[in-house]
C-alpha cells in the first residue's frame, strides 16, 4: 500500500468536499455516528495544521482532525475516517496514532477525549492509552455536543440530558499515564468491548420501550 500519512497542510484544502462526503456516507452506512460536517470548518483544520490526511498520489485514503476545547484543557481527534478501498489495512490505526502523537505535540498539557460507538476505533483509543469515563468527564462546551445533532441518536442523548447515550467516552489524561503491562491492557480491552456490546443492547431495548410508550 502506497499510502502516504501526513500532517495537512494549505496544499490538502482542495479535499475538504471530498472528507465531508466520506464521513456523511460513513455515517449513514453505519446507521449512527457525526453525519455531516461543513466544508469550510474541515479546510480551517487542514490550514492550521490541525489535521491528519492520507493520500495514495492524489487520491484521499483517509482523514483525521483535532479540535480544540475549553481554552486548550480539552482536544478530540474527530472525524476519523478511511476510504472503502483502504479499509482492512490498518490504516484507521495509523491516521489515529499520527493524529495522537500531533496532538501531543501541539498541546501537550491538553485531556484527549472522543466519543464513538465503533468497536474499533475504542480498540485504537485503548492501545493509546484512553480510559472509558463518563460523559460529564468531558467537555461540556455547547458547540462540542451541538455536533451531534446530525446523528440519528441525538435524540437519546437529549433524553439523558447529555448523561450518556449508545456512543461511549472515552479519554486521555497526560497526567495519569497508563503503566499497566501490555497482557493485562488486553484483558481489560476484551472486558470492555463486551461492556459495551452489553450497553449497546440494553439502551436500544430501553429506547424502543420508551418510544412505544
Amino acid at each position: 500500500m502506497s499510502v502516504k500519512i501526513q500532517i495537512s497542510t494549505q496544499k490538502h484544502s482542495n479535499y475538504a468536499e471530498s472528507i465531508c462526503e466520506l464521513i456523511e456516507s460513513a455515517a449513514h452506512k453505519r446507521g449512527t455516528g457525526i453525519a455531516k460536517r461543513n466544508p469550510e470548518y474541515i479546510r480551517e483544520k487542514i490550514l492550521k495544521g490541525n489535521a491528519v490526511i492520507a493520500l495514495d498520489g492524489g487520491k484521499l485514503a483517509g482523514f483525521c482532525y483535532i479540535e480544540v476545547w475549553e481554552d486548550k484543557k480539552y482536544l478530540a481527534n474527530s472525524g476519523l475516517i478511511v476510504h472503502p478501498d483502504y479499509r482492512g489495512n490498518g490504516l484507521a490505526k495509523k491516521i489515529k496514532a499520527k493524529a495522537f502523537e500531533l496532538s501531543r505535540k501541539k498541546y501537550p498539557g491538553s485531556k484527549l477525549f472522543g466519543i464513538t460507538t465503533s468497536l474499533p476505533v475504542m480498540k485504537i483509543n485503548s492501545e493509546l492509552g484512553y480510559k472509558p469515563v463518563t460523559f460529564s468527564e468531558l467537555t461540556q462546551h455547547d458547540a462540542f455536543w451541538n455536533g451531534c445533532k446530525s446523528c440519528p441518536n441525538y435524540d437519546i442523548l437529549t433524553r439523558n440530558k447529555r448523561s450518556n447515550c449508545l456512543c461511549t467516552g472515552m479519554l486521555f489524561d497526560p497526567k495519569k499515564p497508563d503503566k499497566k503491562p501490555a497482557k493485562e491492557k488486553d484483558e481489560r480491552i476484551r472486558k470492555f468491548h463486551r461492556w459495551v456490546r452489553l450497553k449497546t443492547l440494553v439502551f436500544l431495548r430501553n429506547f424502543k420501550t420508551l418510544v412505544l410508550l
